[in-house]
C-alpha cells in the first residue's frame, strides 16, 4: 500500500461527507438526500454549508399531515370568506430539502409520507440521525431512496467546510458504460446490496464526479468513489475471499513458442496481470467501511436498522402522549375536541351550506357533526422484563449469580429506557415470585441478596407462575417480555412429582398457553453443554432462543438487549 493510500484510509468521514453533499447538491432529486448520522460539530457544519447551496426547511419532529402536505388556512378562508389552500412542508421546499431532526424516531405515517413525496419527485430530505445504538436509525422505507449514508460522529473536523459547485452539468457527462454498470453491478452483489436503486445512484454518483472535476466521461477514479460513498455504507457482507492455490510441483519449462507468437503470448500475460475493474472497486468499498463494521461483517453480521427500542409498544391514546393528526369523531370517553382541524374540515362547505340554509354570507360559520374532529396521541408504554430462572440442580449458583447481576445491570438503565424488571425462581416443587415489577435496584438487591437454589425443576410451575406475572403486567396496560433462564430439562410435574415424562408433557402444555397469550419470550440456556431441550422450549413457546455457555451478567444483559427489538417488533 502506498502512501497516498493510507492517507485515504485515515482520511476523516467529514471528507466524504463534504463529497456526498456537493453530489447531493447538484441533483437533489436524482440522489434524493442523505442520512447524517452522529450528532457532532462536523454535522452542524456540513448542514450549515449545504444550506448555502440549496434552500432547506426544517421539519418540526411533530409535524402532522396538514402541515407537511398542505390544507386550508383557517384565518385566511374566514377572512376572505372562501377556501384558501395553504402549502404544506413538502411543496414549501419543492426544489430544495426537508431536515429531519431525530430521524431515527420518525413515525411510520410521516414516512410513508415523506416516501410518497420522494417517488413523486417532491422535496429531497436530509435526516440527521441521532441513534446512540448501531442497530436502530432512521425507516428503512426513506434509507432505501436516499443515496448518501454518512457517519460523522467520529469526525475530529468542522471547521472550513465548503460546497465547492461543480466544473460541469450532470448533464454534460456522458452515461456510463456497459463494462462500468457491469463492474458496478458485480461490487455490489460480492458486498450483499441487493437494491436496485442503490445501484442506480452509484452510476449517477459516478457521472456526477466527473461533473465535479469537469470531466465528460467517468474514469475508474469516480467508480471507487461512488462505490464509497454509496456501495460500502449499505454493505451486508464482505465479498467471498479466493482460496489460495497450492504451489504447484516443479516442472519443466514448456519449450518456447514460435517467434511470430510470442508477442502475442506476452500481451495476453500482461492483460491478465492487470486487475479487474471489479476487483478495484471492492477494495475502494473496503477502504470506506470502518474498521468496527468491517470486523462484524466478516463475522457474518450484517448490520440491522429497527424502527423499535424495546423500551415498550406503540399504542394510541386519547389523553397524553406524543400528538398525533385529528381523526373525524365525537369528543366522548376522554377524547379531546380539537377544535382548529374542525373549523378547518367545515370551512370548505360554508358556501353550499349558506345556499341550502338561506343564510347571509357574514352568517356564522355552520358545523355538522361530520366536521368534528377529535385528538389522537400516541404513547409508549413501560416494558416489563420478567425473568424466569430455574434455580435446581449443581449448576443453580452459576445461574442464579449471572441472573442476579443481569437484574442489576437492567436496572440500572431502567430509568432511561422506562422499563421495570420482576423476578420469578422455581426450584423443587415450587415457582415464587422473588421480585415484582420494580425500577428500585435497591429493593431487588435485598431480594436476591438471599435468593436459594437447589433441588429438583418443576419447569412447567416456574413457566406458569411467569405468565401469570406477565398477565397481570399486560392488564395494567404495560408490555411484557419473558426471559427464561434454563436448561429446559424438567423432572418435576406440575401437580409436583417427579417423573421426567410428566414433567416433560406439563412444561409443554406451560409452553403452549404463553405462546396462545402472545407473550414475547426469550429462552436462555447458559448452561455448561447446552443441550436440545432449551431450542425445544423455545419452538413451543413461539419465541427465541440463547445458548450462552459460561455466560457472565454483562454477556446476559447485551444479549437481552440484541434481541429486545426483535421482541418488541
Amino acid at each position: 500500500m502506498n502512501t497516498a493510500e493510507a492517507d485515504d484510509l485515515q482520511a476523516d468521514p467529514l471528507e466524504d461527507a463534504v463529497r456526498a453533499a456537493r453530489l447531493f447538491a447538484l441533483a437533489p432529486k436524482l440522489f434524493g438526500g442523505m442520512v447524517l448520522r452522529g450528532s457532532s460539530p462536523a454535522r452542524d457544519a456540513l448542514v450549515a454549508a449545504l444550506g448555502q447551496r440549496i434552500a432547506l426547511r426544517r421539519m418540526p419532529g411533530h409535524v402532522d399531515d396538514e402541515r407537511l402536505l398542505g390544507g386550508i388556512d383557517l384565518a385566511a378562508s374566514l377572512s376572505a370568506g372562501k377556501p384558501v389552500r395553504q402549502r404544506g412542508l413538502i411543496e414549501e421546499a419543492s426544489g430544495g430539502a426537508l431536515v429531519a431532526g431525530m430521524a431515527e424516531r420518525l413515525d411510520a405515517s410521516i414516512a410513508g409520507r415523506l416516501a410518497q413525496a420522494l417517488d413523486e419527485g417532491g422535496a429531497a430530505l436530509v435526516l440527521l440521525d441521532n441513534a446512540a445504538e448501531p442497530d436502530e436509525g432512521p425507516p428503512a422505507s426513506l434509507m432505501e431512496r436516499l443515496a448518501f449514508v454518512c457517519d460523522l460522529s467520529a469526525s475530529r473536523r468542522w471547521q472550513g467546510v465548503e460546497l465547492a459547485p461543480a466544473a460541469l452539468p450532470l448533464a454534460a457527462v456522458a452515461p456510463l458504460d456497459d463494462d462500468a454498470m457491469t463492474a458496478l453491478a458485480a461490487t455490489a452483489a460480492m458486498l450483499g446490496v441487493d437494491s436496485l436503486r442503490a445501484l442506480i445512484f452509484a452510476g449517477e454518483a459516478a457521472r456526477g464526479l466527473a461533473a465535479l472535476a469537469g470531466r465528460e466521461s467517468a474514469n475508474d477514479a469516480d467508480l471507487s468513489g461512488a462505490v464509497r460513498l454509496v456501495l460500502a455504507p449499505r454493505a451486508t457482507r464482505l465479498p467471498p475471499q479466493e482460496a489460495e492455490q497450492p504451489p504447484e510441483d516443479q516442472q519443466e519449462p514448456p519449450p518456447p513458442p514460435p517467434e511470430g507468437e510470442q508477442d502475442k503470448a506476452e500481451d495476453a500475460d500482461r492483460q491478465q496481470q492487470e486487475p479487474d475493474l471489479s476487483e478495484i472497486l471492492v477494495e475502494a468499498a473496503k477502504a470506506a467501511i470502518p474498521a468496527d463494521l468491517l470486523a462484524s461483517l466478516a463475522q457474518g453480521k450484517a448490520p440491522r436498522r429497527s424502527s423499535s427500542s424495546g423500551t415498550g409498544q406503540k399504542r394510541k391514546a386519547a389523553t397524553r402522549g406524543k400528538p398525533l393528526g385529528a381523526r373525524p369523531g365525537m369528543p366522548r370517553g376522554g377524547a379531546k375536541l380539537a377544535l382548529i382541524d374542525s373549523l378547518r374540515a367545515a370551512v370548505p362547505w360554508q358556501q353550499v351550506r349558506r345556499k341550502e340554509q338561506g343564510a347571509s354570507p357574514d352568517s356564522p360559520i355552520l358545523m355538522r357533526k361530520e366536521d368534528l374532529r377529535i385528538r389522537r396521541f400516541e404513547e409508549r408504554a413501560a416494558r416489563v422484563t420478567i425473568f424466569a430462572v430455574d434455580a435446581s440442580g449443581s449448576a443453580a449458583a452459576a445461574r442464579l449469580a449471572e441472573a442476579k447481576g443481569a437484574v442489576e445491570l437492567m436496572l440500572a438503565q431502567a430509568y432511561v429506557t422506562r422499563s421495570e424488571v420482576a423476578l420469578v425462581a422455581f426450584r423443587g416443587e415450587t415457582a415464587e415470585l422473588l421480585l415484582p415489577p420494580t425500577r428500585s435496584l435497591t429493593r431487588a438487591r435485598r431480594a436476591l441478596s438471599e435468593l436459594p437454589g437447589g433441588g429438583g425443576t418443576p419447569l412447567a410451575l416456574g413457566l406458569n407462575a411467569a405468565r401469570e406475572v406477565a398477565e397481570a403486567v399486560i392488564a395494567r396496560g404495560r408490555s411484557a417480555s419473558l426471559v427464561i433462564l434454563t436448561d429446559g430439562r424438567a423432572n418435576i410435574a406440575a401437580d409436583g412429582s417427579p417423573g421426567r415424562p410428566q414433567a416433560k408433557a406439563d412444561a409443554e402444555n406451560a409452553a403452549k398457553a404463553i405462546y396462545a397469550r402472545g407473550i414475547d419470550t426469550l429462552v436462555v440456556d447458559i448452561s455448561a453443554r447446552p443441550g436440545p431441550e432449551g431450542a425445544a422450549l423455545a419452538q413451543a413457546l413461539g419465541g427465541r432462543f440463547l445458548a450462552l455457555p459460561r455466560a457472565d451478567a454483562r454477556m446476559l444483559q447485551a444479549a437481552i438487549n440484541a434481541v429486545q427489538p426483535a421482541l418488541a417488533a
